[in-house]
C-alpha cells in the first residue's frame, strides 16, 4: 500500500491570514463610505482624541494640602488626643454616641425593692436588740460567776469555822472525860444518876469501856438500864423495834 502525504501546515495558515486581513480591509472600507471620511481622517480623529485627553488629565490642579499650625507656647494641642483624657467613642462619623439609658423599673419591682428594704431595717433592728441583749448575759454571767466565787469563798470559811468548833467542842468533851474517868465509880456514879440523858450519852460514849463499866455498875438499875439504850440507838443508829434514829453523839443539846 502507498502511503498518504502528511499535509503541510505552512501554506493552510498563510492561507487564512490573507483571508483574515481581506475581512479586515473590507470592514475598515465600509466605515470609511459609511462616515464620508478617509482612511487618513479616521486616523488622525482618533490620535487627536487621545492626545485631547492626555491634555485635559495634565491640566488638572493638584489638590492643595493645608500646612500644619503649630501651638503657640503654653496652650496645648488641640489638634492632638490628651493621652491623659479618655476619647470618647463615635459611631457613624465623628458624634459620639449617649450611654444607653437603664429600663425603666415597673410598680412589682419597685414593690418588691420596699419589701426587700423593709426586710433588711427589720433584720438590722433584730440584730441590734440581739447585740444588746447578749452584751447584758455577758455582764450577767460574769456578775454570776463572781457571785459564786465569793459563795465558794464563804463556804470554805464556814467549814473551817464548823470544824475549829467541833474540835473546840470534842477538846472540851475529852476534858469532862477524863475529870469522871479519875474519879471513884462510886462517886461518877452518883453524879450519873442526875444527869440529863443530851449530857450523860456523849460522857459514857467517849469513855473508856473498863471506865464506864465500873461506874455503870455503880449507878442505879433504872439509870444503868436507860443509858443502855440510848447508847446501843446512838452507835447503830436504830432503836429497839429496829427503826433508824437521829444520833445523839456530839450533840450535847439533844437537837
Amino acid at each position: 500500500m502507498s502511503r498518504i502525504p502528511a499535509p503541510r501546515l505552512l501554506p493552510a495558515t498563510i492561507v487564512a491570514i490573507g483571508a483574515l486581513l481581506v475581512v479586515k480591509c473590507g470592514v475598515l472600507l465600509q466605515a470609511v463610505v459609511s462616515h464620508g471620511q478617509t482612511p487618513g481622517s479616521v486616523m488622525v480623529t482618533g490620535a487627536y482624541a487621545a492626545s485631547t485627553d492626555q491634555v485635559k488629565e495634565s491640566a488638572k490642579p493638584e489638590p492643595v494640602k493645608p500646612a500644619p499650625v503649630k501651638p503657640a507656647p503654653g496652650k496645648p494641642d488641640l489638634a492632638k488626643p490628651d493621652p491623659g483624657k479618655p476619647v470618647p467613642a463615635t459611631s457613624a462619623g465623628s458624634v459620639s454616641s449617649a450611654p444607653d439609658a437603664p429600663p425603666p423599673v415597673s410598680d412589682s419591682e419597685r414593690a418588691l425593692l420596699q419589701d426587700l428594704r423593709q426586710r433588711r431595717q427589720e433584720l438590722d433592728t433584730r440584730a441590734v436588740s440581739l447585740a444588746a441583749k447578749e452584751s447584758v448575759l455577758v455582764a450577767t454571767e460574769q456578775k454570776l460567776s463572781e457571785r459564786v466565787v465569793e459563795l465558794q469563798g464563804l463556804q470554805h470559811k464556814l467549814e473551817g469555822l464548823d470544824a475549829a468548833q467541833k474540835q473546840k467542842e470534842e477538846a472540851g468533851w475529852q476534858g469532862l472525860v477524863k475529870l469522871y474517868e479519875a474519879m471513884k465509880p462510886k462517886d461518877a456514879a452518883t453524879i450519873f444518876n442526875d444527869l440529863p440523858m443530851p449530857v450523860l450519852l456523849p460522857l459514857m460514849d467517849r469513855m473508856k469501856d473498863a471506865k464506864a463499866a465500873l461506874i455503870m455498875a455503880a449507878m442505879t438499875p433504872d439509870k444503868a438500864r436507860d443509858v443502855t439504850a440510848d447508847l446501843a440507838q446512838m452507835r447503830t443508829g436504830r432503836d429497839a423495834s429496829g427503826a433508824p434514829v437521829a444520833a445523839l453523839k456530839n450533840n450535847p443539846s439533844g437537837g
